[in-house]
């Protein structure tokens, strides 16, 4: 049997789960091409930012977790085009040829056309996004020590979250927690009622794909940690420092943390008629690209509706690409011996929120969590998802650190390029 040669782009939650099952199948020879040299855990990236976990913690290298599989490699560069008709992708480091192609690659943040947001706030995408916001934070608290002007103090230690889904329910309440516990002592200079975060959604309610019950708790808790929540308040425009809403509502902050959308990453070289809302590219029930019996596409990036339960498509979850990836790596396998595939179906565990320490949410199938427990399921499940042993390790150590000290030494500004001039 002739092997096939299966190209990667993108070594996220569904593209390292599909290259991990198909290397078990050696009439397979794959490579992974990813713009980094590591796969990284987004739902904890938040932590790196505010300094709780080390990024070593939720990254691995590629090359380290493929020296046991014989029949995959990987390719170091960002994608560029694929060539359909030529069986050839293009990428940063060159060309590579395949017999068939899959799409991983995932979202980056929307900015809805507004580019004063894009070129001001800090997203929250990419390991060097979170290093980025926790060294602009504490670079923000060291000038506000110094600082002798009310009104400009108060603006360098305002911090507005934009986007109430999980991820900024989350990353706003570890930076409530911090001020109430932490910056207090690492900042005697400061007084906490100078220190205001902002939680802002143009939706009416917080944690919108969640439970109704998770909703009301969560705006409770984020409430009762200081965070003053604004719903209705669509972001319009952020610059000289000003946040402003559609409703005419403004804030002064020196920090807008962008969570508020994502959009599937550009594919050039995929014909319009494959592409449906939001850039995700349309699939059959088997994750092949609309058009194409050679070219696939798994995870955020893609767009299903043959999945009767999820008829207007999957929501961007790392469980739905995790899924994927293993039922192609099956499927692939399957064509590969003659044999019929398996159409995607996906097994909805549930969703999960942290909302600070010891409060969280899970509406998991058919049940509801709060407090504690929901807080002890939510570090269990992340903990186990991360990609090796010597990460969960890791940062299970950090984690214990932080429980029972309520505090955590990894605030260190490492880069060292000047902080861009207040607005």
């Amino acid at each position: 049997m002739d092997s096939k040669k299966v190209v990667i782009i993108g070594g996220g939650f569904g593209g390292i789960n599909l290259a991990q099952k198909l290397s078990r199948d050696k009439s397979f020879q794959i490579v992974l091409v990813d713009k980094n040299n590591y796969n990284f855990f987004p739902p904890l990236l938040y932590q790196v930012a505010t300094g709780f976990l080390e990024a070593s913690n939720i990254s691995y290298p590629f090359r380290k977790f493929f020296q046991d599989k014989s029949n995959l490699r990987f390719s170091l560069g960002g994608f560029e085009k694929v060539f359909p008709e030529e069986k050839k992708v293009a990428t940063e480091s060159g060309d590579i040829y395949y017999d068939y192609l899959v799409f991983a690659t995932g979202t980056e943040s929307n900015y809805f056309g507004m580019e004063n947001v894009r070129k001001n706030a800090v997203p929250m995408k990419t390991v060097q996004d979170a290093l980025a916001l926790r060294n602009h934070i504490l670079r923000l608290k060291e000038k506000a020590t110094k600082e002798t002007d009310a009104a400009v103090r108060k603006k360098l230690l305002s911090i507005v979250v934009a986007g109430a889904g999980p991820t900024g329910v989350e990353v706003s309440g570890m930076l409530a927690e911090m001020h109430k516990s932490i910056f207090k002592k690492d900042y005697p200079e400061l007084k906490r009622e100078e220190v205001q975060i902002y939680l802002v959604d143009a939706l009416p309610v917080v944690l919108n794909p969640m439970s109704k019950k998770s909703q009301e708790e969560t705006l409770a808790e984020l409430k009762g940690l200081g965070i003053e929540v604004l719903l209705d308040h669509a972001v319009k425009d952020y610059d000289n420092g000003i946040v402003t809403f559609a409703n005419g509502n403004t804030i002064e902050t020196e920090t807008l943390i962008w969570t508020s959308g994502v959009t599937a990453t550009a594919l050039p070289g995929l014909p319009e008629e494959a592409l449906g809302k939001g850039r995700r590219v349309l699939v059959d029930a088997y994750n092949r690209v609309k058009g194409f019996e050679d070219i696939f596409a798994i995870g955020d990036v893609c767009l299903m509706t043959a999945d009767t339960k999820f008829p207007n498509g999957h929501p961007q979850l790392a469980q739905v690409a995790i899924q994927q990836g293993r039922n192609l790596a099956h499927n692939l396998s399957q064509w590969q011996e003659g044999r019929s595939p398996r159409a995607f179906e996906y097994n909805d565990k549930g969703t999960m929120a942290i909302i600070g320490v010891n409060k969280a949410v899970a509406d998991l199938p058919g049940l509801h969590f709060k407090g504690f427990i929901a807080y002890f399921l939510w570090l269990v499940v992340h903990l186990f998802s991360l990609i090796r042993y010597r990460n969960q390790v890791k940062t299970l150590y950090n984690w214990m650190v932080a429980f029972f000290t309520r505090d955590q030494s990894l605030r260190f500004i490492l880069d060292s390029k000047p902080e861009k001039p207040a607005h």
